[in-house]
């Protein structure tokens, strides 16, 4: 009945048919049937509660993920009762699953009104809003590792699951077929991943290949992460600026490009009011996960670095890895490629940079050193991903190896068991105090 509709400058997906359209919903002018038992509209006289109706049908209720909604009320109930950390700790991440997926909806449909640009700054934003608020949240506990674990987690999630499950149902499914993408596209996020593998490695290799007293060379190391962070916002930005750039002149070029495209499900001001009030429950429940991570991670006897490298990133890139998936099964490597890849470009140069600034402003010693094994781990996540991607071209062995190095990847963090009590420590592994790098940094 619903009349389909493409996007316009930002891709969407629908997880039912993979096709990049938007299921248009009747607000303003709703159409008179006596045969639809469905169709709510029609018995309502007022046009607010008609458009409300309207707008819960299309944000709550246009994905699949909606099944695991009533998981967000059972949190709270949970919390309110007091029925054990591990039930809040889990309806919360399940929770967490559909808002992400209704967020990332939300900025493309004010994305419709606002243009590309404004739109492809929203969408950089509130893309991995998920993750964000996570970090911040264990960035406000002092939770450092957890904020590391999660975002670290996040790109190697995106690289080697989400691009590699995608890349293997893609190849069984298209065996016949030759899969071709477009390289100019995955190249400047390969570029912004090679830079932030760099800038990560650098602090590394600094501390252990100067010789300094400790306490020295972790306050330099601080100093070189927080440079760093601000070189990464200016590359991401400027990474931005060129792809909306060519956006725009690829569009400029395209005289099939209809202004119809640029038509949205609901309006501009209902999408902010649903953006704001989903980013508010994203914030409460990702402050109830960080709260009981580890009362979770005692209770089920898994390390705190499986649960946030690992666990934490499935749930966040769901409905990423669904709609990666559905467009590689369809063929469409390119836009498959642009949710892998270019989510995790975004974490690495965007919002783990952000963070150690945003750190830097509260005066909490975050750096860009995650320790021999992380680091390694994200190294060769990214050049596997890369060596994958530098011939043009994909079939059904790259995507397997590809989840295979992250199966190892889990089970490397899996057996490794950091105590508790360290994870609530400061970075580096050294006690810093704010005062004491005020004063050394000045």
């Amino acid at each position: 009945m619903n009349k389909l509709l493409p996007m316009g400058s930002l891709p969407t997906y629908d997880l039912e048919n993979g096709d990049i359209i938007l299921k248009t919903i009747p607000i303003l002018k709703p159409q008179k049937s006596t045969t639809s038992s469905t169709d709510y509209s029609g018995d309502i006289r007022f046009w607010i509660l008609r458009t409300f109706l309207a707008n819960v049908q299309g944000v709550l209720f246009g994905t699949k993920l909606s099944v695991l909604l009533p998981a967000i009320p059972l949190a709270f109930v949970a919390q309110c009762y007091d029925v054990g950390g591990p039930w809040v700790f889990a309806l919360s991440l399940i929770g967490l699953s559909p808002l992400a997926e209704r967020v990332s909806f939300l900025t493309e449909q004010i994305a419709c009104f606002t243009g590309p640009t404004v739109g492809g700054l929203l969408n950089a934003t509130c893309g991995n809003a998920t993750e964000l608020i996570i970090a911040l949240f264990a960035l406000h506990q002092r939770k450092i590792d957890v904020l590391k674990f999660s975002l670290l987690g996040s790109i190697i999630s995106n690289l080697l699951l989400v691009l590699g499950s995608s890349l293997f149902c893609g190849g069984i499914s298209n065996l016949n077929k030759s899969q071709t993408f477009n390289r100019k596209h995955v190249d400047p996020n390969s570029s912004l991943l090679v830079l932030g593998l760099l800038c990560q490695i650098l602090p590394l290799l600094f501390r252990y290949g100067v010789n300094e007293p400790a306490e020295l060379a972790s306050i330099s190391v601080l100093n070189l992460s927080r440079a760093s962070s601000i070189v990464l916002l200016l590359a991401y930005s400027a990474c931005l600026f060129f792809q909306l750039k060519n956006h725009l002149t690829e569009e400029e070029s395209n005289n099939d490009v209809r202004e119809e495209e640029e038509e949205a499900v609901i309006g501009f001001y209902s999408a902010f009011i649903w953006l704001v009030a989903m980013t508010a429950i994203i914030a409460v429940l990702s402050e109830s996960v960080v709260d009981t991570i580890e009362v979770a991670s005692d209770t089920w006897g898994i390390s705190v670095s499986f649960i946030s490298i690992i666990l934490l990133p499935i749930v966040g890139n769901a409905a990423e890895h669904a709609g990666s998936i559905i467009f590689a099964y369809k063929n469409k490597l390119d836009i498959s490629l642009g949710v892998a890849v270019g989510s995790a470009s975004q974490i690495s140069t965007f919002l783990l940079p952000l963070c150690v600034i945003v750190a830097w402003i509260m005066g909490i010693p975050l750096s860009l050193d995650f320790g021999v094994v992380e680091t390694g781990c994200l190294a060769f996540s990214i050049l596997l991903t890369v060596l994958a991607l530098q011939d043009g071209s994909s079939h059904y062995l790259k995507g397997l190896m590809l989840v295979l190095a992250y199966v190892v990847i889990g089970a490397c963090f899996f057996v490794q068991n950091v105590p508790t009590d360290q994870l609530n420590g400061n970075d580096l592994g050294i006690v810093l105090s704010s005062s004491k790098i005020g004063s050394s940094s000045s």
